[in-house]
């Protein structure tokens, strides 16, 4: 099946006289015949669901459709973005590793990697994505376990030349982790590109109609985890009965290892009424997708002209630093989201941003509806002003995330509020 049928048809098929629709299993817990059968079930020798803290068949037929989506062999559905960037990381670091991730990636996520693991004991080393392979190997360590980058940065809109990545991984021996929540897999299949393990905010384009809030972690199941230098697939774990995740599960080993450890522990599994919101969502993913991407091309040409407008990104625009990697990675388009600077104080950004009329003001991004912020003074506010312009966030910059109106309506709102500038 071709992607856009994909959207509509995977991760669940009905039988005769079964709905058409995903079904929302509201259920917690799951009956069966037999205590041998319940015991198999925890000694993961049998395939079903025990609980739903774990696992559910709504949520399950999403994350099929989800690793069909990426091209990976599983999926494991999170409550959060960050809980599936968390995860993501948990899954092969602990206390006393180190890891490397680019700098330009979401603000939440930066203060996940530089704060709050690195109270737990794990290290991160940021990069410049855009320096040479030279210059970023020299940030890795003997006890560096991943490479982090973000298929387009948030918000920056900086490309990732993720072959380059890929390969740096790995020479060292590690998986590189993607987050590909602004390209959706509609525009861009890290993994086709060396990515082994690749996650979103299921919140943002996913959903589309902010409605639920949830994440992603796609397993590519193509990373080599016997290598040495990651034991914990090797070795047995007696939280299971000694268990061997690379042995017993192949190579599913790192999203099972995520599901039946991690998720078991930290209980970060979403509810099956999420998942069916996230799925209605996911069957016009390739539709909204297509007008995002027209909308937000006319909004960053139309910026680019204005000469109150000190800058543009959006890497299809002539003359765009990334417009070669985004023709290579991103042929479709680049997403719905532009950020640009309004010349002059900070001051001039907020009077423009508060003066649309039809864009709202909202701690969001990749909505149907067009939304606007201010990401110094919001979604980035906890970063230190190095962390910032590390970031590739200046004092006025503002990003839009342009929606699915009609593109007039959308352009004469901009132009109305720049006269108030």
């Amino acid at each position: 099946m071709r992607i856009e049928t994909k959207c509509l048809h995977e991760g669940y098929e009905p039988k005769n006289g079964e709905p058409r629709v995903l079904p929302i299993y509201q259920s917690t817990t799951y009956k069966y015949e037999s205590s041998e059968h319940i015991g198999k079930l925890f000694d993961l020798s049998v395939e079903g669901h025990m609980y739903s803290r774990i696992s559910n068949p709504t949520v399950e037929a999403v994350e099929k459709k989800i690793a069909a989506l990426e091209g990976g062999v599983g999926a494991l559905c999170t409550t959060s973005g960050q809980a599936a960037s968390l995860l993501s990381i948990l899954n092969i670091l602990q206390s006393g590793d180190h890891f490397v991730s680019s700098s330009t990636i979401y603000g939440g996520t930066i203060n996940l990697f530089a704060v709050t693991l690195k109270k737990l004991g794990i290290d991160c080393t940021f990069v410049d994505p855009d320096s040479t392979p030279e210059e970023i190997q020299k940030s890795f360590r003997p006890n560096t376990k991943a490479l982090f980058g973000e298929t387009i940065a948030n918000p920056a809109i900086a490309v990732l030349d993720i072959e380059k990545f890929a390969r740096i991984a790995h020479k060292n021996n590690v998986p590189l982790i993607v987050d590909n929540t602004f390209a959706t897999p509609i525009l861009c299949r890290p993994i086709e590109f060396g990515a082994d393990i690749v996650i979103h905010s299921t919140t943002k384009y996913m959903d589309g109609h902010a409605v639920q809030v949830g994440g992603v972690i796609v397993d590519s199941g193509k990373f080599d985890w016997t290598n040495g230098k990651f034991p914990e697939f090797t070795e047995p774990d007696e939280s299971y009965h000694g268990v061997v995740y690379s042995r017993d599960f192949g190579n599913a080993a790192y999203i099972t290892k995520a599901r039946v450890q991690l998720t078991r522990d930290f209980g970060v599994y979403p509810p099956a009424s999420a998942a069916f919101l996230l799925n209605l969502g996911l069957e016009t993913l390739h539709v909204r997708m297509e007008r995002h991407c027209k909308n937000a091309q006319a909004v960053a040409e139309f910026l680019s002209k204005s000469d109150k407008i000190e800058f543009v990104n959006y890497p299809t625009l002539p003359g765009n630093k990334y417009n070669e990697l985004a023709k290579k990675y991103l042929p479709l388009g680049c997403s719905g989201v532009v950020s640009f600077s309004i010349k002059g104080s900070r001051e001039n950004a907020v009077r423009f941003i508060d003066s649309l009329k039809l864009a709202s003001n909202v701690v969001h991004v990749a909505d149907i509806r067009t939304c606007v912020l201010h990401p110094a003074s919001s979604t980035h506010r906890q970063l230190t002003d190095s962390q910032l312009e590390a970031a590739g966030i200046t004092p006025g910059l503002i990003r839009l995330s342009v929606g699915l109106e009609n593109i007039d309506d959308i352009l004469e709102d901009i132009a109305q509020a720049l006269d108030k500038v």
